[in-house]
């Protein structure tokens, strides 16, 4: 299974510089591939996301906002890995 980060962005935005650090830094672990794409050059992005860059997206789902720590990735990522676990059934005694 191959995870896709999305990074949204910005030029000149430091926060976004950041998260791209740790996430280039961490996916280099993962079988994942990471994307970047500036809110700025595409309206649909631009009007969704931006007063709120930078964002990671994992499989298209938001992750983190603003910043994101090297563990908290490996972490979201590893869980991505992992096969869904069945739901455990609650019995009521009566």
């Amino acid at each position: 299974m191959s995870i896709v980060l999305t990074l949204l962005t910005r030029r000149g935005c430091h926060l976004c510089e950041g998260m791209e650090e740790v996430a280039r830094q961490v996916v280099a672990g993962f079988p994942a591939e990471l994307e970047i794409r500036d809110v700025d050059d595409d309206a649909d992005l631009h009007r969704l996301y931006d007063e709120s860059v930078p964002v990671l997206l994992v499989n298209g789902r938001k992750a983190f906002k603003y910043r994101v720590t090297a563990d908290a990735l490996r972490k979201r990522l590893a869980d991505e890995l992992e096969p869904e676990r069945p739901r455990r059934r609650l019995r009521f005694l009566r």
